[in-house]
């Protein structure tokens, strides 16, 4: 599954997440009822899998 940072963000915001900071290019999200911060790195290019499924697995969505 071939995803962008910017289409996984879409995903994020629609179930609870927030950007709390921006650090150059690594956005760092948090979520009112978790207590984990994601830290998603925003490039132009396709997320390596094993990057996308930590990110799915520590947002609850996997």
């Amino acid at each position: 599954m071939k995803t962008t940072a910017k289409e996984l963000l879409k995903l994020l915001k629609k179930n609870g997440w927030y950007i709390e900071r921006i650090h150059g290019s690594h956005h760092i999200l948090k979520h009112k009822d978790i207590k984990k911060l994601i830290v998603l790195p925003l490039h132009n290019t396709d997320m390596k899998p094993g990057i996308l499924s930590n990110i799915l697995h520590d947002a609850g969505l996997k």
